[in-house]
């Protein structure tokens, strides 16, 4: 599966630096020692981080930088441009990542989350600009953006900005097709342009590697000696264009497994993908909230809760069964803005809603979730 890019050959599998290990509450640095190392001995050397993951780029820079000669590993982290006013502020981020890594210099260099209301604050900002300047410097040697929209926001960004690099979307079985999602449209659109692909969200938050969902039992039944994630891995991984697929390892055990799976890769077959869409069958089948993800509900939340997230996390967790995740989900979601237990229950929501869900409904199951 060797592939290069920019002259580098990292790997297929990538270490996304945000799923961390903790012992009450504190960061296992002990585990994380050994997660890197195991990443390392394998052959492997993409870090993904961003500057709004909690701890993220402090721990890479113990762990990775502090104990690897720098030409051993590659690292890209983000700038988000949430409660960003001015140029002084992106720069200050970004020297402030550089000083959580203990670095000189970034490989890549990312926006990060754009959406097409972001995108317009990158323009407002001249973010682009200050991605050239970085690159021109030689503080970030490669420049992109990841990435949370339609494909036709994407289409509309590449096309204005050709200096693209690398892109970071979103692929993994399950929203290949699926309409809201539209991964293989969002693939498809990255490569009418020829810019290679970082992948994030393989196997969607953990929920492709569940061995206890209905559709993780159905995997694992089909083959006893493969792990489910591998099945989200291998779907993925023989694609034309994808540098990395980075996974969000949170114990030595996945790095384990997925080090296994990438190093003996094999396609899926073609049997093998009719068994992942009959697993795809059984994760659509089970009953979820019919958000439809218009967002009309946003602008009239007086708390700001960003309701279709939450909603989408209700839902996994209904699909998946899987709790861990959706608390870990809500609090990412509450690092950067409301989460549903601050609703106030004043139903604006409910008033704009064309599927006419009762989301102070939702909200209150959800609350009694956390």
């Amino acid at each position: 599966m060797a592939e290069q890019y920019f002259g580098m050959d990292t790997g297929k599998l990538g270490y996304g630096n945000m799923r961390l290990p903790r012992i009450d509450g504190k960061l296992d640095y002990d585990t994380i020692h050994k997660m890197i190392d195991a990443f390392m001995d394998a052959g492997y050397s993409y870090f993904d981080t961003c500057y709004v993951y909690e701890a993220s780029e402090k721990a890479l820079g113990e762990t990775l930088v502090k104990r690897y000669p720098r030409e051993r590993y590659v690292i890209n982290t983000k700038l988000s441009l949430l409660s960003i006013k001015n140029a002084d502020e992106m720069q200050e981020r970004f020297e402030t990542s550089l000083k959580r890594l203990g670095l000189e210099y970034v490989d890549f260099y990312f926006l990060h989350a754009l959406t097409e209301s972001s995108l317009k604050k990158a323009d407002e900002l001249d973010a682009w600009g200050f991605l050239h300047k970085l690159k021109e410097k030689g503080h970030a040697k490669h420049i992109g953006f990841s990435f949370h929209d339609k494909p036709n926001v994407l289409d509309d960004t590449l096309k204005k900005h050709p200096e693209t690099e690398l892109v970071l979307i979103q692929l993994n079985y399950l929203d290949w097709d699926n309409p809201m999602t539209q991964s293989r449209k969002l693939y498809e659109t990255a490569r009418k342009y020829n810019v290679p692909i970082s992948v994030m969200e393989p196997c969607k938050g953990g929920w492709l590697s569940s061995e206890i969902s209905e559709s993780g039992k159905f995997l694992k039944a089909a083959n006893p000696n493969a792990s489910v994630a591998s099945w989200a891995f291998r779907y993925l991984a023989d694609l034309d264009g994808i540098m990395t697929i980075l996974s969000g390892m949170g114990s030595l055990s996945e790095v384990e497994d997925n080090i296994r799976t990438f190093n003996d890769f094999k396609p899926l077959s073609e049997e093998e993908r009719k068994l992942v869409q009959r697993a795809v069958d059984i994760i659509n089948a089970t009953p979820t909230i019919p958000c439809t993800d218009c967002c009309y509900c946003v602008p009239h939340c007086p708390e700001k809760i960003f309701i279709p997230e939450a909603l989408k996390i209700y839902n996994n967790h209904l699909t998946h069964n899987d709790l861990a995740s959706l608390k870990h989900l809500l609090y990412m979601m509450g690092l950067i803005g409301a989460v549903p237990k601050d609703c106030v229950k004043c139903g604006a929501c409910e008033k704009v809603c064309p599927q006419k869900i009762e989301i102070i409904d939702v909200m209150e199951k959800i609350i009694k979730m956390q």
